[in-house]
């Protein structure tokens, strides 16, 4: 079994499950703080569209699922505060008017459809160096972001409205943390796919809130979570011959269900 290890796209998606799983489980912290889990269901979705669009155009998929990615972070937060609703709200709508689009470029495909369905579930195994390179550098500059504005990025998360009150740029940091949202769902695009991506958004973080209450401690978790539910969704996905991006997303699943059943919030309910 250990044999497998020599060849050099097992390498790759060996690094592409540790750093996806870290970007992923860190940025999915700001989501669930934020309490705008559907926000990785909008960048996924919108990853998928400007992909295929991408395809149509005959431009890079990756630069133009990029492209439209961040263009739905930079409209989810405007939309929330010009017109006074919760980003919830704001997410949905670009979510829906994402999805058409998607559709769209779907049913304008002429021919086979195999490589636009690629970017819906992914293959780990499929991907390049420079894949893995990129993977490398968002991971390094989401970490280097936190770590610099931490006390900024966890007053922002309590609450925006303090946060603007007490001098902290909240919008830039607001928005900023959306893109970079944007920016890791799409760079794990070929790794998950678009279909899947959003549940490695949500899952680990939701499993890291389960087991504290220490900002610090769940970006840590989180981060371990992802990368453990990577790794582990490519050995399964190795030893029962099945989809890795299906695999991944149900260990993370998992991984939160066993968080959830040993919750210390949840017993301290109880009582």
């Amino acid at each position: 079994m250990f044999e497998i290890f020599q060849y050099e796209f097992i390498q790759r998606a060996i690094l592409a499950s540790i750093f996806g799983g870290i970007s992923c489980g860190i940025v999915g912290v700001w989501v669930i703080m934020m309490r705008i889990p559907f926000v990785g269901v909008a960048m996924s979705h919108a990853a998928f569209a400007g992909a295929i669009f991408g395809l149509l155009l005959q431009i890079d998929p990756l630069t133009m699922a990029l492209l439209f990615c961040l263009a739905s972070a930079l409209l989810i937060g405007p939309i929330a505060d010009r017109a006074d609703i919760d980003p919830n709200i704001s997410v949905g709508i670009i979510f829906s008017s994402i999805l058409g689009v998607a559709f769209l470029g779907m049913g304008l495909i002429v021919g086979p459809k195999t490589e636009a369905l690629n970017f819906i579930w992914g293959n780990i195994l499929t991907i390049s160096n420079k894949d893995v390179i990129l993977l490398i550098a968002i991971t390094l500059f989401v970490l280097s972001f936190l770590i610099l504005l931490f006390k900024e990025i966890q007053a922002v998360l309590f609450d925006r409205e303090i946060a603007r009150a007490v001098g902290i740029p909240e919008k830039i940091i607001f928005y900023s943390l959306l893109f970079l949202c944007g920016t890791t769902v799409t760079l794990n695009l070929n790794t998950i796919g678009g279909l899947l991506i959003f549940s490695l958004i949500i899952n680990p973080p939701s499993a890291a809130y389960q087991l504290t209450y220490n900002l610090n401690t769940m970006f840590l978790l989180s981060a371990i979570f992802g990368s453990s539910s990577c790794l582990l969704g490519l050995l399964f996905s190795y030893i029962f011959n099945v989809p890795s991006g299906a695999i991944i997303i149900i260990t993370s699943s998992l991984i939160f269900g066993l968080c959830l059943l040993f919750s210390p919030k949840r017993r301290a309910k109880r009582v």
